[in-house]
């Protein structure tokens, strides 16, 4: 059978992100790019281009095309506003003391378990498409405010419909291990056997969750209660990543490399052992600038040191209504660079290659490269650092999800 493509690209510069290349960005200056069935058919400098016929040949004139982006922890699913609290932090208070007086979590949690699962996929609509607007072509999205299992199984049911029907690859993450509920107050040991046992069970047997994360702080769970976690998501078979090392250092990034985590989430007080660990077991940081940035914190994530050990870095937008309540992954990544000191080149790749890996999606995602799913965006701009350097300027030009134009949805 004669070979043949449905789409192909010229005259564009390609981002690939692909490390083999050894070049900023994995870039290719004169090159194309041929999609056939959804996925990457054959990428590489245009001089090389087989004489392949196309169903469409797409100019792209002298733009950039890079892969889509990738946003790799959001909290995206919810009710109710607290915008109240953001007015305590004017005066001073912590997050950690709004949470204690029962603000914080506990007070969405009481608004999404008081919502239909079609209220919440309402108010989840807008927010979703502020992301897609940027260019977001796969997202993950945790429960985690319903803290019991009716709520948790809704939260996720409107995340995997969102999947459906909007043009997104959605990543599940059962976070049922957030925050203690008020009914189990004093019984912390208690609840995690309910996440362990009826709930686990619940969101498995519906195959509702994608992963399952957890929040390892003072203010959450301990190492010993995440690790019962751990091991019930292992025998549902199913991934973990934790939210570690944001407000203390309990180790939990030890416990997740322990336990092979796909990634682990905030770490401003993660330290050099913790980082070497995660070096060993080839665990994702995933560094979450809008929550650094809304909370005023000042200790930095040790990026130095995850660069010397060579831990893979991914950028998230942590978009949630209480400590990151921003739905813009362009925005966290110029706060990456503004704020941690990222290159716009590993900026770039955290929300691509190092997103997909976090997602366990690297071998599917995350560059152009031959046998990918075509997720990829076309920008006109001079150079990648361009995404980077600006937000809600530059949009993408085309938007083309498994190679489908999803541009105008």
């Amino acid at each position: 059978m004669t070979p043949h493509w449905d789409t192909l690209w010229t005259n564009v510069r390609l981002a690939t992100m692909d490390p083999e290349i050894k070049l900023p960005f994995g870039t290719i200056e004169r090159g194309a790019l041929a999609i056939k069935g959804g996925c990457i058919a054959w990428v590489g400098p245009a001089d090389d281009l087989p004489s392949v016929p196309a169903t469409e040949v797409r100019d792209g004139g002298g733009g950039w095309l890079t892969p889509g982006l990738i946003d790799c922890h959001t909290h995206l699913v919810f009710a109710g506003n607290r915008c109240h609290e953001f007015e305590l932090r004017q005066q001073g208070a912590s997050y950690q003391q709004i949470a204690e007086q029962g603000g914080g979590i506990r007070a969405t949690v009481e608004a999404t378990r008081a919502s239909s699962e079609e209220q919440l996929f309402q108010l989840a609509q807008p927010r979703l498409q502020a992301f897609l607007d940027e260019g977001v072509t796969s997202i993950e999205i945790k429960s985690g405010y319903g803290l019991e299992v009716d709520t948790e199984l809704r939260m996720l049911q409107v995340a995997r419909r969102l999947g459906r029907e909007f043009p997104v690859t959605v990543h599940t993450s059962f976070l049922a291990a957030h925050a203690l509920p008020p009914e189990f107050q004093g019984r912390a040991d208690d609840y995690i056997g309910r996440v362990c046992g009826e709930m686990m069970d619940a969101v498995s047997a519906q195959e509702l969750a994608d992963s399952v994360d957890m929040f390892c702080e003072q203010i959450g769970f301990s190492l010993a209660q995440c690790e019962r976690v751990i091991q019930s998501a292992s025998r549902h078979g199913l991934p973990v990543r934790i939210h570690a090392e944001q407000l203390s250092n309990l180790r939990a990034s030890h416990l997740a490399a322990s336990h092979s985590a796909l990634s682990v989430d905030h770490l401003e007080h993660l330290d050099e052992s913790g980082v070497m660990a995660l070096a060993r077991a080839g665990t994702v940081a995933t560094l979450l600038p809008g929550a650094f940035y809304f909370l005023r914190e000042t200790r930095l994530p040790p990026i130095e040191q995850l660069r010397r050990h060579g831990v893979a870095m991914a950028v998230a937008s942590d978009f949630n209504p209480g400590s990151s309540p921003q739905a813009s992954l362009r925005l966290s990544m110029q706060m990456a660079a503004n704020l941690f000191g990222l290159s716009a080149e590993e900026v770039l790749a955290g929300v691509t290659r190092h997103a997909a890996r976090a997602l366990g999606m690297a071998s599917e995602r995350g560059q152009l490269r031959e046998g990918l799913l075509a997720d990829l965006l076309l920008w006109q701009i001079d150079h990648p650092a361009e995404l980077v350097w600006q937000f809600g300027v530059n949009r993408p030009h085309c938007i083309m999800k498994e190679g489908q134009d999803v541009s105008e949805r």
